[in-house]
């Protein structure tokens, strides 16, 4: 069985496989679950306690863990302490960051490996513990589930079903390895007659054949039906290809990190944590963006690179395509350090580079003018060299750019059939006017930022159907990627080419002279190709990034010319294009910090004050939520003067047998829930004076306390035992001395806990409750029977 278990879990992490870029993680797996399993294997044939052989095992694990991955740390080598603790928990950190940063396969970094055979090994010891130590073979499934599910659900290859069936045949291998060992303690299987010749003895027992065929079916059904039932294809991060990884290519052995995926991970991490440190020869950094990757296949709801073959590394990178030589630009030069715990394939770059020092295998796509890690390469921990370009159009120059390329314009003004035609509409409507390719993107950019009621949220999802753009142009909430993808979709109709840039937006400069990029630093912007320029940044996201200088109308020589029109002639007319507010510069409107209008301009001059019913609706219901925050309160202090008071004496003031038996009863009820109140839950198993000994030992009683709660013990012992009760007097003012005990002894939170929200409370539920029952009790009561009743004569 301990052999069954431990294939089981191995056949089943097979499913593993394809999550990552190696498999030799699962033969030192196989070997650390191996001496696991023989570990307890030993401890059960001594005359050990079934915890006790757990605790063997995960103590065996840990240590195997503690000697492969932090042996360093270990004390002598192999015990785990303190810095080895600190070492593993750093490396589940960094995996469980690599996860959520790299797309399928991933690069086997240390982290990854330690999740994965960690893993196998807590599985493997989960289910060793219920099919062999508690000698239970099937809920052990639903461990090995478990295990499969998350490959499952992470991998999307085209030979899952065959994960699943070796998954499914350890499984049904351990049922049958558990029914042969309980058919053999009930002694030698009777299978029936020998067959002739006396090979009967040698056949399989009927049992087994049958649960052969049981487990075939099973396999079957399972395989055949999925086939059978409609499928869902995934959407932005499908890994069959309408993700952005990526995907199958002539990559030469280039893995990649799914930009998507950690763009919005980052946007919305509880600490932002410096990725990047940075240092550079520029005059304005406020302008440094730090590109990673170029999308640029769009098929209606998501963009995601393309898969182009890559070259080594060039020591000088070509021009970049559809710059020309009257183009003022600068080169400048910018170290760069990635932390330590930033592992990523692409190698993050001021746009377009020109030259790039870097050690490490290292691969140039010349296109997207990107380099990628080789055979998991990435930029752990590493400091390298860019030089790269700053180009400064004009927007004369952005203005009269001629048509690009036909091959270009046609590559990368593709849209899909399924673009909702309101898409085209909306672009069509925003730029109506504009005279030019560049007046249509600025156009597009100030609506998106500026003018058109955007709001930036990153707990927005990022759609996955064919309306995601629509829907984020109706709703206009959502982050840099919605933005960047609608505005690069908007493009592309209007006959802009176009695509989205993966990166990072400016990161904050430093007292020592660097500039500290953030994981919430993280972005993406469109950029747009205009011939004898290249391609060009814009930024539509609101409150992020900068606007480039030569789309803002504000900065000298930033205008927008009409080509058609003498540029000094000025024209009457109003212009169709957003002008710049004089009061606040489009920046600050992009950064939401113009003021506001003063109070006195912006309230209405009439109707437009609150309506009645909404003053009504308020004043009842602010006294209603406090009368029910202070209900429990308010009928606890009912009940005790209730019950403290004097009622059911008779006309000379003294009680009878039964008003004084309701009396000390309901004395009693007071300390038992006062009691209850201050934390002692009420026993009703005990007889009166035991359980006036719990509330003296638990309350921490004082002398005068506890002789008042034995009082009213005693009395309640009298009138229900005694033939005819002693009438007792004083003993509301028992109950009063140990209500003031309780509080003497009670914490500050204790007492204000008793008081404002009293345990006791739940009375009221349980009488309603108890009165629900007999309403509908009474009701069936007199509800007439049917006709033809049992019981009845016709």
């Amino acid at each position: 069985m301990t052999l069954c278990a431990a294939s089981a879990t191995l056949m089943t992490a097979c499913a593993l496989l394809p999550l990552v870029s190696s498999s030799g993680w699962i033969v030192q797996a196989a070997l650390l679950l191996a001496v696991q399993s023989g570990a307890g294997a030993a401890v059960r044939r001594a005359p050990l306690a079934r915890p006790l052989v757990v605790a063997v095992q995960a103590l065996v694990g840990l240590v195997l863990l503690t000697l492969v991955f932090a042996r360093g740390q270990a004390l002598g080598g192999l015990l785990p302490g303190p810095d080895a603790f600190g070492q593993l928990t750093a490396l589940l950190q960094q995996g469980a960051d690599d996860v959520s940063r790299y797309a399928i396969p991933a690069p086997l970094t240390d982290g990854i490996r330690l999740m994965l055979v960690g893993g196998v090994l807590v599985i493997g010891l989960v289910v060793e513990t219920l099919a062999v130590t508690l000698r239970s073979a099937a809920p052990a499934g639903l461990p090995l589930l478990a295990l499969y599910s998350v490959a499952a659900g992470l991998s999307a290859g085209g030979a899952d079903w065959l994960y699943f069936l070796i998954a499914a045949a350890g499984y049904l291998m351990l049922l049958l390895a558990e029914g042969r060992d309980r058919l053999s303690q009930w002694g030698r299987v009777f299978s029936g007659a020998s067959r002739p010749g006396g090979g009967g003895s040698g056949g399989a027992t009927a049992p087994v054949r049958a649960g052969r065929r049981i487990g075939a079916l099973a396999l079957g059904v399972a395989l055949v039906v999925p086939l059978l039932l409609p499928s869902m294809r995934g959407g932005l991060l499908d890994a069959a290809g309408s993700g952005v990884g990526p995907g199958v290519g002539d990559g030469s052995g280039v893995s990649a990190v799914n930009p998507l995926v950690a763009l919005r991970d980052s946007l919305n991490v509880a600490e932002d944590r410096t990725v990047l440190s940075m240092r550079t020869n520029a005059a304005d950094s406020s302008d440094l963006y730090v590109r990673i990757a170029s999308l640029d296949r769009f098929d209606g709801t998501s963009w995601r690179p393309s898969q182009r073959a890559r070259t080594a590394l060039p020591d000088d990178f070509p021009t970049p395509a559809g710059l020309s030589g009257d183009v003022r630009r600068s080169e400048i030069t910018t170290l760069i350090s990635a932390a330590d715990w930033y592992a990523q394939d692409w190698l993050p770059m001021p746009y377009p580079p020109s030259r790039v020092q870097v050690k490490g295998d290292w691969r140039y796509e010349p296109v997207g003018m990107t380099v990628a890690g080789d055979r998991g390469q990435n930029t752990h921990g590493l400091t390298y060299l860019v030089r790269s370009l700053e180009v400064q159009p004009s927007a004369e120059q952005l203005a009269a750019a001629p048509e690009p390329p036909a091959a270009l314009k046609r590559e990368y003004t593709e849209v899909p059939g399924s673009l909702p035609k309101t898409v085209a509409a909306t672009a069509q409507k925003v730029t109506q006017g504009a005279a030019n390719h560049y007046e249509q993107a600025v156009r597009l950019q100030d609506w998106f930022a500026l003018d058109g009621g955007f709001r930036y949220d990153t707990q927005v999802e990022v759609g996955t159907d064919k309306d995601a753009i629509t829907r984020f142009l109706r709703d206009k909430r959502g982050f840099c990627v919605h933005f960047s993808f609608a505005m690069a979709a908007m493009a592309r109709t209007l006959g802009i080419p176009a695509r989205v840039a993966v990166g990072f937006a400016p990161g904050a400069p430093q007292g020592d002279g660097t500039i500290a990029v953030g994981l919430k630093d993280a972005h993406a912007w469109p950029e747009l190709y205009f011939e004898g320029i290249g391609w060009t940044r814009f930024e539509p996201t609101p409150t992020r990034g900068a606007a480039p200088s030569y789309t803002r109308s504000d900065s000298p020589g930033a205008t927008l010319p009409n080509p058609a029109l003498p540029s000094s002639a000025a024209s009457a007319a109003p212009s169709a294009a957003p002008s710049a507010s004089t009061d606040c510069p489009p920046q600050m409107k992009r950064l939401r910090e113009c003021p506001t209008p003063s109070a006195p301009t912006v309230l209405p001059h009439g109707g437009g004050g609150p309506r009645w019913h909404a003053v009504a609706l308020w004043a009842l219901a602010a006294p209603a939520a406090v009368a029910l925050l202070l209900a429990p309160f308010l009928w606890r202090r009912r009940t005790r003067a209730i019950r403290l008071g004097a009622r059911g004496r008779g006309e000379r003031g003294e009680r009878g047998e039964a008003d004084t038996a309701a009396h000390v009863l309901a004395l009693w009820r007071e300390l038992t829930d006062t009691a209850w109140d201050f934390g002692i839950a009420p026993d009703e198993s005990r007889t009166p004076r035991r359980a006036a000994e719990r509330v003296v030992r638990l309350g921490r009683l004082d002398a005068e306390a506890a002789a008042a709660a034995h009082r009213l013990a005693g009395a309640v012992e009298q009138v229900l035992y005694a033939p005819r009760p002693r009438p007792a007097a004083g003993l509301a003012e028992d109950v009063r001395r140990v209500l003031t005990g309780l509080r003497g002894t009670a914490s500050r939170r204790t007492r204000l806990r008793a008081a404002l929200a009293p345990r006791s409370a739940a009375r009221l539920a349980w009488t309603a409750a108890d009165r629900w029952a007999q309403v509908r009790s009474q009701a069936s009561a007199l509800r007439p029977a049917p006709r033809g009743a049992p019981g009845q004569r016709g």
